[in-house]
């Protein structure tokens, strides 16, 4: 949830004329909101130091047999079963992106004084918490509820992460200083050029941390002591952004055009549409500096091929696939009908369903009664096809990530409100990095 506000914040600073420009500005704001006031509750943020943060509510075992989110199927409004919160004293990665949320969120808020301060307060209260190196350990460690479905494999590309997003957010030179000191990245392994740690998603944030620094040395152009560093994110982003295209067989590619980041396995669109998203950005950022593209080894790709990349895989999810199927529900006239999700299952009719009482909707083979309208499923297998059924819900199951990506991916495509990012929002919080140009001496007279 933590990463999916962070995206949301991401997409609003970057293209708030392009919200606005279809009315979704304020909608948006409220929806992130929402989000960020939940992310509040999970640790003491009118404390000054922490020493815990509450990472997950309920959840379940892949094998239970008593009463769990799991073992039940029933609308959240008629859940009675204990759902216990999960305590973590050590949660580095989890520390961390909840922090670059806030810390995102507070610039999107930057006109709601008030609110941007609590959320910047409970971003750098954060800090220590995560950074402490007795804590140092993955929030999922140990924790069988957590590994089952959200297993963390790291936690330093969140510290990078982390590291841009609170500079950004105050201006506090601590956190890119960290975000840029040689043994961060390296620990991450950002600099590896293995495909799998080029592939954005909720569990790897280094394609996202690199772009976000990216961004630093365009517009900024900040130098000494900064731009070593500065400049192998921005070479290691032009590697990843190679390797998204197809000439150059990094990934594969299904039939019908869709790339595997996923290397094959089950729900490839979530992973497609951050990248998408990055590309889309990468290639903004490069048109906004009057830079018409980027170099791969000896050969000079365009921006548009980028473009046309993000275009050509969001395509695809929109129903420009072999299937002619859309996997956004609710858009087009063919799209899926037996989505994995409690409330679409379960009639809205009042009655309240008990814990193994809703499994007959579940397992039915009819329509779900209730269109869950705009979300995105997990998406075709790597052939292309894709079954229309609630226990493929490997296929059939939306994500609060994933969607958080498919919007920000389609937003940076439309043309509404015109083609240009908002290069100044982002750096509202940070200090002029030289001085002041002294005043015109005055006019000499003799």
């Amino acid at each position: 949830m933590a990463f999916s506000m962070t995206m949301l914040s991401w997409s609003l600073i970057e293209y708030s004329q392009k919200f606005k420009a279809i009315n979704e500005y304020d909608h948006m704001r409220d929806v992130l909101k929402w989000g960020t006031d939940y992310l509040l509750l999970t640790f003491n943020n009118s404390a000054t130091r922490l020493d815990h943060i509450y990472a997950q509510v309920g959840g379940g075992l892949r094998d239970s047999e008593s009463p769990d989110d799991i073992y039940c199927w029933q609308r959240p409004e008629d859940m009675s079963y204990d759902r216990p919160v999960i305590s973590l004293t050590t949660a580095t990665d989890l520390g961390a992106e909840v922090a670059s949320a806030l810390a995102a969120a507070s610039i999107v808020f930057n006109d709601k004084p008030t609110y941007a301060k609590k959320l910047k307060k409970g971003a750098e209260t954060l800090w220590p918490f995560f950074r402490n190196k007795n804590r140092r350990k993955r929030y999922s460690d140990g924790q069988p509820m957590i590994q089952a479905f959200y297993n963390s494999t790291s936690m330093f590309d969140e510290l990078m992460w982390a590291g841009a997003w609170l500079y950004y957010a105050t201006g506090n030179q601590t956190y890119i200083q960290f975000a840029t000191n040689p043994s961060v990245p390296k620990t991450a392994k950002a600099f590896a050029n293995q495909p799998e740690l080029m592939v954005p998603s909720w569990n790897n944030k280094l394609p996202g941390a690199m772009l976000l620094m990216t961004r630093y040395r365009l517009f900024l152009n900040p130098g000494f002591p900064y731009e070593n560093m500065l400049s192998r994110y921005h070479n290691a982003t032009g590697v990843t952004m190679c390797a998204y295209l197809k000439q150059y067989n990094v990934f594969n590619r299904t039939s019908g055009g869709l790339i595997q980041l996923n290397m094959g396995k089950p729900r490839p669109l979530e992973y497609v549409a951050h990248a998408s998203f990055l590309a889309s950005l990468f290639a903004d950022y490069l048109n906004s500096t009057g830079v018409p593209g980027w170099y791969c080894g000896p050969t000079f790709v365009s921006t548009q091929v980028l473009k046309d990349f993000a275009k050509s895989q969001i395509d695809y999810i929109l129903g420009d696939n072999p299937l002619k199927m859309s996997y956004i529900v609710g858009f087009g006239k063919k799209f899926p009908r037996h989505v994995y999700h409690r409330g679409a299952t379960i009639p809205n009719d009042k009655k309240r369903r008990s814990c193994r009482e809703g499994l007959k909707y579940r397992d039915t083979k009819n329509p779900n009664p209730n269109n869950i309208t705009g979300a995105m499923v997990g998406g075709p297998n790597k052939s292309d096809q894709f079954h229309d059924i609630r226990s493929n819900y490997n296929a059939s199951e939306p994500t609060m990530s994933g969607n958080a990506g498919i919007v920000a991916a389609l937003i940076s495509l439309t043309s509404s409100g015109g083609y240009q990012i908002d290069k100044n929002t982002m750096f509202n919080g940070v200090p002029p990095l030289y001085p002041p140009a002294p005043p015109s001496p005055k006019a000499w007279k003799p």
